[in-house]
């Protein structure tokens, strides 16, 4: 099955302003992410414009740009599906540092005839946590049921996830999903990646 991937990276990041030019490793954040996802794929970005230079040299993708202001992350994956040409789609943070390439086959392999969507669930504090920013769509699909709830003036992406046929996916280790919201997160992750290279 072929899959493209979309990278969300245009979101406020008000908790910590600039994150994705962040270093995590070796590369800005942002970078980081395609790397680990996007290469040897049709992959795009979904932003609210151009990225600073040094940033940008690492993003040899296109960028779409929101068409729905201030709606989250669901604006910026409707307007970008709407671009691609993938039938399936993997949709990622672009906060997310350690999602790599392997959990998209591990996703491609769970998905059964009329499967609309996979999306990965965890324990998290006793309770079962979603990450829909970690998940494969079929992109017309998701464009079916995501621009309704757009146009009806809704953002929220779980809404969509509950209009389509959705297969939830366990996953043992949370880690993977590691995000990066708050300066205390990105010391963490700074501090995860250091030990992983000694």
């Amino acid at each position: 099955m072929s899959v493209g991937v979309l990278i969300l990276g245009g979101g406020e990041a008000t908790r910590l302003p600039g994150k994705l030019e962040l270093a995590a490793g070796e590369l800005p954040m942002l970078a980081r992410v395609y790397r680990n996802v996007g290469r040897d794929r049709e992959t795009w970005l979904a932003g609210k414009g151009s990225y600073p230079t040094a940033l940008d040299a690492f993003l040899p993708a296109p960028v779409a740009i929101d068409r729905w202001s201030l709606r989250g992350p669901l604006a910026g994956l409707v307007t970008t599906m709407a671009q691609m040409r993938a039938r399936w789609v993997f949709a990622v943070a672009g906060d997310a540092p350690l999602v790599d390439a392997s959990f998209i086959e591990t996703l491609a392999a769970e998905r059964r005839p009329g499967d609309e969507a996979i999306v990965p669930v965890h324990e998290r504090e006793g309770k079962r946590q979603l990450e829909p920013l970690a998940a494969l769509y079929d992109r017309l699909a998701f464009l079916r049921e995501g621009v309704p709830v757009l146009r009806a003036g809704g953002g929220v992406l779980r809404k969509v996830i509950d209009r389509l046929r959705t297969r939830f996916v366990e996953v043992a280790d949370p880690r993977i999903f590691t995000n990066v919201n708050t300066p205390a997160d990105y010391e963490a992750l700074v501090e995860s990646i250091r030990r992983e290279q000694k």
